[in-house]
């Protein structure tokens, strides 16, 4: 799970609008609650993902720099459901996960405590995921990794389609990103090596953000990377 969005977003670029981070809204989908929801690192979306999702080749671990000879440390500052960054801690990484909703460090955390009592390669995987509970802006500039991601919560869509059920739930408990902007900067102070930007495909540049070195541009999800040093 993501600490502001990160991993409440899938390769689809599911968006989570409208919501104010600060607290759960408690006006839209009053049927559904996070019971609905749980974090699971040893089946379903993530276990397929990692069988079949083609490894280095995927297009954000192509973003973050991990190449044949090269595997980057990772902070990712949006964890969410820690879809993402069990995919790169899988392809080796020591990544850091940050995520300020007590709601879902909490689903998050028992996911993982899961996935080490599982065994096998996912115990091995999530034994290279440390989670932090704060707010990443905070919590960066005490932290150090080649590589920060960051996956806000997505900008309203342009189209009319209706967001999963699941992400409607945990919008209720993580809001929008109003100050995502400010954690691009703080994250482009603090990385070593490159910022990667997880963004809809169409979605408009954050205001006030450098232009990004180079994009990677999927369907419906693009990678802002921003080179550093």
């Amino acid at each position: 799970m993501k600490r502001y969005s990160k991993d409440t977003q899938d390769e689809n670029g599911q968006d989570k609008n409208g919501q104010d981070r600060n607290g759960p809204n408690k006006t839209e989908d009053q049927s559904l609650s996070k019971d609905h929801l749980i974090c699971d690192f040893t089946g379903g979306a993530v276990g397929h993902r990692l069988k079949f999702g083609g490894g280095r080749g995927q297009a954000l671990p192509k973003a973050a720099g991990f190449t044949k000879g090269r595997t980057p440390t990772v902070i990712d500052a949006t964890a969410g459901f820690g879809r993402d960054a069990f995919l790169l801690a899988s392809l080796g990484a020591e990544v850091t996960l940050i995520e300020r909703s007590a709601d879902v460090h909490g689903m998050l955390r028992e996911g993982l405590e899961r996935a080490s009592c599982a065994g096998g390669q996912v115990a091995d995987i999530v034994s290279r995921m440390t989670l932090l509970f704060g707010d990443a802006k905070e919590l960066l500039p005490e932290l150090s990794a080649d590589v920060i991601v960051v996956d806000p919560m997505h900008p309203p869509r342009k189209t009319k389609a209706l967001v999963k059920k699941e992400m409607r739930v945990l919008r209720q408990f993580v809001g929008a990103d109003p100050d995502a902007e400010d954690l691009v900067k703080v994250a482009l102070e603090v990385a070593k090596k490159r910022v990667v930007l997880k963004w809809p495909a169409k979605g408009d540049p954050l205001p006030n953000i450098k232009k990004p070195s180079h994009q990677l541009m999927g369907k419906s999800t693009r990678y802002d990377v921003f080179m550093l040093g």
